[in-house]
């Protein structure tokens, strides 16, 4: 099984689903040179969101703590700690602040080596 993402292009194909451990992220590079932090929770549901840290600019999101509070997983910065919902990209810190979400999905491997 492989982990698709949509962006603009269409689903594009990140890693296979073992390169994800429940709990912890996993940087993609994109194809207009931005990153995504792709997550697979203790629950296993997946989710996408924006790498960058809009707090500090850096981008480390795939490298944050992975909790949940009040049934809501999210990713908190490693930097300043600001914790992302990560279905919907909103900072459970401060109401203003978001980060882009992206469709995630898993599919079966063809089997055909590329």
């Amino acid at each position: 099984m492989t982990v698709e993402l949509q962006v603009a292009e269409g689903w594009l194909t990140v890693c296979d689903l073992s390169a994800l451990t429940p709990g912890r992220g996993v940087a993609v590079l994109l194809p207009d040179g931005s990153q995504a932090a792709v997550f697979i929770g203790r629950s296993g549901g997946m989710y996408a969101i924006d790498n960058q840290d809009p707090f500090t600019g850096a981008a480390v999101l795939s490298r944050g703590l992975v909790g949940c509070v009040d049934g809501r997983p999210f990713v908190a910065s490693p930097l300043l700690k600001q914790r992302f919902d990560l279905a919907s990209g909103h900072c459970l810190d401060d109401e203003e602040v978001a980060v882009r979400t992206y469709p995630v999905r898993t599919a079966a491997t063809s089997g055909v080596p590329a």
